[in-house]
């Protein structure tokens, strides 16, 4: 196999394949959307709450993380349903397993925003 040669162009077109992707998994998967929309609370929310840059962090690399996963999900139910239009048991495991791994993403998420928002939120509150 011959090696390829490192090309600048080559390796800005891959990150438009990337770009584009991230356009294909908000235009047409929902639950995409549904993080998204959590994630513009969770900033708004974080701003308010004046998170300190490691909590920032950490709800960063966790809604990268929830995005990731979806994506990941999407890509492999995609490629289930092109490998096999019809039913079958392996296909549904590959998905119900991409499906798992997108909600213990997400519950790891939520435990977090727990522990960093709500102590924040119950002294603002007067509770602490």
């Amino acid at each position: 196999m011959k090696k390829e040669r490192f090309s600048i162009w080559k390796r800005a077109k891959s990150f438009g394949y990337a770009f584009s992707g991230i356009g294909t998994l908000l235009r047409d998967e929902h639950n995409s959307r549904i993080h998204v929309f959590a994630m513009v609370a969770v900033v708004i929310v974080g701003f308010l709450l004046e998170l300190s840059p490691t909590e920032w962090c950490i709800v960063a690399l966790c809604c990268g993380g929830v995005l990731m996963a979806e994506a990941m999900n999407s890509a492999i139910e995609a490629i289930a349903d092109l490998v096999s239009p019809e039913f079958h048991p392996l296909i549904k495991k590959a998905k119900d397993v991409g499906a798992a791994g997108v909600l213990m993403m997400a519950i790891a998420a939520a435990i977090a925003g727990v522990i960093i928002f709500l102590p924040k939120i119950l002294l603002s509150l007067g509770f602490a």
